[in-house]
């Protein structure tokens, strides 16, 4: 019954952006440039029916092919269309009729707009809880993207699932999308507006961590993350002292990526060359390299850069041949106090 009213919600409760009660479905004023370029390209009505929470811009995308998750009218699936080139492809699937239509009505539109001799996008009708049925082959994505659309999911894990499966070893599913603060009651999360405004569907940040990693993604990274104002009066009485935060995650198809920051002495340098990041490359809200500076890494990062489109970009110092403990910083080195003679059982004295 939520998949129905997710569907009416969307495709004839709302007919613009400024149909929405709250502001969890609203983009951050906080754009970048580069991403205000790739929006002037895009056609009005596609931006009038945009309904996301973040930005789903990840870096070195030429000549990739991406998958988008609920991609609506198509806003995200234009944007990236631009940045994986004529020689990319931009897949977008989206449940919802209305939607799809005004996405696929502007197809030879940007063709024409972004001057590629044919079109990199295309678009297909589905779930993305069961994206099996839509016959893409497993392995085959670089990249896949969602916006504010796996909240209103009523399957999570599947779609964690689905996404893994689709991408290639070293690929990354990046999304943003709403989360809260804690578990939310079940009549809040089965209130249609709550619902469809992104809030009634988004899980406890530490639910969705455990959903990740039991779907194969291993150490999950925040990218960026802010707190979502709730305006109407309505919906900010209904939720209570419940908050919920807009966040952008990466995550990683890498095997075996261990459950903390291992210290093996490893470092990285960044090279440059990725044209979004020239000085600095920020693969998440921790890790932000320094173009030529040597920087240390845990065993999780060393591999995520390692594994992935990025590699190329870095050079790398170390192996995994020596295990030092946990990553400085990243916690204690034991779970244990102080031994009877008042020293740090991490200190190196003998027993």
């Amino acid at each position: 019954m939520k998949i129905q009213a997710v569907k009416d919600y969307y495709g004839k409760t709302l007919k613009g952006s400024e149909d929405l009660r709250t502001k969890a479905c609203c983009t951050s004023d906080n754009m970048p440039e580069r991403v205000k370029g790739l929006l002037a390209n895009i056609h009005e009505e596609v931006l009038a029916k945009y309904y996301g929470c973040g930005l789903v811009v990840p870096e070195l995308l030429g000549g990739r092919r991406v998958l988008d998750l609920g991609c609506g009218s198509g806003r995200d699936v234009y944007a990236l269309a631009q940045l994986v080139g004529p020689d990319g492809e931009v897949v977008g699937v989206d449940m919802t009729p209305e939607q799809l239509a005004v996405a696929e009505a502007h197809v030879e539109w940007h063709r024409t707009k972004f001057d590629f001799p044919r079109s990199n996008v295309r678009f297909m009708r589905g779930y993305i809880e069961t994206l099996d049925a839509l016959g893409l082959e497993a392995g085959t994505f670089d990249v896949v993207v969602s916006n504010c659309v796996v909240n209103l999911s009523i399957d999570k894990l599947a779609v964690l699932r689905g996404a893994f499966k689709l991408l290639k070893p070293g690929g990354e599913f990046y999304f943003a999308d709403v989360y809260a603060d804690r578990r939310l009651d079940e009549a809040l999360r089965a209130d249609p507006v709550i619902y469809g405004e992104c809030l009634g569907g988004a899980l406890y940040w530490g639910d969705f961590l455990s959903l990740a990693k039991a779907a194969g993604f291993g150490d999950p990274r925040l990218v960026t993350s802010r707190p979502l104002e709730i305006a109407d009066p309505q919906i900010e009485q209904k939720i209570g002292n419940a908050r919920f935060y807009s966040a952008t995650y990466r995550l990683f198809k890498i095997e075996g990526l261990e459950p903390a920051c291992e210290d093996y002495g490893q470092a990285v340098i960044y090279k440059g060359g990725v044209s979004d990041a020239p000085h600095v490359f920020e693969l998440d809200e921790h890790h932000k390299f320094e173009k030529g500076r040597i920087f240390p890494v845990c065993g999780n990062s060393w591999r995520m850069l390692a594994e992935s489109r990025f590699a190329n970009h870095f050079d790398f110092i170390g192996d995994f041949s020596r295990h030092f403990g946990i990553f400085p910083g990243c916690g204690a080195n034991t779970p244990f106090g102080p031994d009877s003679a008042g020293k740090s059982a991490s200190s190196g004295a003998c027993c």
